[in-house]
């Protein structure tokens, strides 16, 4: 059995939901970037979501848009970012981990040496968030090759169409936006209709939902699982903690610890 579905099994039986945190790799720097995803494991994370340090990023707002700036000053490519997820598996090797990312960096690698790296890094699942679903198959193919688990997101304005898509491609769990836009902590703000999203990707059978995009506060994740999905994600709220403390790495791992501890504590 993979790893998230063995984590889902076991927040099932718990009754609990999950709490995946998303950071970029290599922000601020290497050694840091490994500590603070460290941090967040020990502190209560389910799942990681990580992100490659990326100039362009599709979907990001400001806060994480920044994130990238500082892992590509420190010297964080591809191959480096790959080097700390090994690092990261070798320490953990049971909690499943998910990257989020651009095509542009997975065909720079192409498609099959990019998800073979993968597979020897122990990454489980990938979600890359410019190729939409009608794209989607070489990206598929390439990674049920590796026993990658391809994930796509469903976003508020889906249609029926999309739903089924999203529900039959998606592998692992499936990603829920909470609204349109980029991401960011401080729009908060969230669709009026995720309920019945929820309702059609289950109808449809899909993976199991975590629900992303202005996920800040703990009621935010208690709202999240009572509407029926499986567990939250938290991107933004993270990074501006480490770039809070820039200068003050011990404070950001503090800051970093009370924050976890919450937002699990919430899914209990």
């Amino acid at each position: 059995m993979n790893r998230f579905a063995t984590l889902f099994d076991r927040l099932n039986i718990k009754n609990q939901g999950g709490f995946v945190p998303f950071v970029t790799l290599g922000d601020p720097s290497f050694e840091r970037s490994f500590e603070i995803i460290c941090t967040l494991v020990d502190n209560g994370a389910d799942a990681l979501e990580l992100g490659f340090p990326f100039s362009d990023p599709l979907l990001d707002g400001p806060v994480i848009q920044a994130a990238n700036n500082r892992a590509l000053k420190a010297g964080c490519s591809t191959k480096e970012s790959f080097q700390l997820i090994e690092k990261v598996r070798l320490k953990y090797p049971d909690i499943p981990i998910s990257l989020l990312l651009c095509a542009n960096l997975i065909y720079a690698q192409t498609l099959d040496g990019f998800y073979q790296r993968c597979k020897q890094v122990g990454v489980d699942a990938v979600l890359v968030a410019d190729v939409p679903l009608l794209a989607s198959e070489p990206y598929i193919q390439a990674a049920k090759k590796q026993d990658i688990q391809p994930v796509f997101i469903c976003p508020p304005n889906a249609d029926e169409k999309t739903i089924q898509g999203v529900a039959e491609k998606s592998q692992g769990y499936t990603y829920l936006v909470s609204r349109a836009g980029v991401t960011s902590a401080e729009n908060q703000s969230h669709a009026k209709n995720l309920d019945n999203l929820v309702e059609c990707l289950k109808a449809h059978h899909a993976p199991p939902i975590l629900q992303g995009f202005g996920i800040a506060q703990p009621q935010q994740v208690k709202d999240a699982l009572n509407m029926g999905v499986a567990g939250a994600i938290s991107g933004s709220a993270i990074v501006k903690i480490i770039e809070k403390n820039l200068d003050n790495h011990a404070q950001c791992l503090t800051e970093l610890t009370e924050f976890v501890n919450a937002m699990k504590k919430a899914t209990l």
